[in-house]
């Protein structure tokens, strides 16, 4: 199963429409300038104004290229998102995948091999590769109580796969 991100996906329609809006507006331009044919410059001509006008879609063409780069960085970043995901495939065991497939929990993107019950605040449950236990963190913050009997019985099922019998 390979992770599939909305906000990439959002992201790069986004740039596509950037890019094309770009050109758009480059070839206005150029056509804008070819069309003067250097008449404009004389002082008589309305030259002023031209010039204006030509500084003022130069600001726009360089605006709407920041914006397109700003893009580009998001795209690189939510791509690196999704690799550190499916680089921690083969850190976490295989319940915690099912689970996350299920909607049971939800992995963190910042950090993989941490995920959040799904319904639950707060709360979450981690994988430590180096011991090769479950863990869970900031049980008591729950303030729900159906929320921490939802918590409570995820907790209970992994605990049992990976922590039964293990002395700390």
């Amino acid at each position: 199963m390979e992770y599939q991100s909305k906000r990439l996906d959002i992201l790069r329609a986004s740039l596509e429409k950037k890019q094309k809006e770009f050109s758009d507006r480059l070839s206005i331009h150029m056509d804008d300038v070819r069309g003067a044919q250097g008449e404009p410059m004389a002082g008589h001509r309305g030259g002023e104004k031209v010039l204006r006008r030509w500084d003022k879609q130069n600001s726009a063409l360089k605006t709407l290229d920041e914006s397109i780069k700003k893009t580009q960085n998001a795209i690189e970043r939510e791509e690196y998102k999704i690799a550190n995901v499916e680089g921690a495939k083969d850190i976490v065991p295989p319940l915690f995948l099912e689970l996350a497939d299920k909607g049971v929990l939800n992995q963190w993107r910042k950090h993989p091999t941490i995920f959040f019950v799904s319904g639950v605040d707060k709360a979450r449950i981690g994988w430590d590769a180096k011991k090769k236990t479950a863990y869970h963190r900031y049980y008591r913050a729950i303030e729900c109580a159906e929320q921490k009997a939802t918590f409570k019985d995820v907790w209970s099922m992994i605990y049992q796969e990976f922590n039964e019998g293990k002395t700390p």
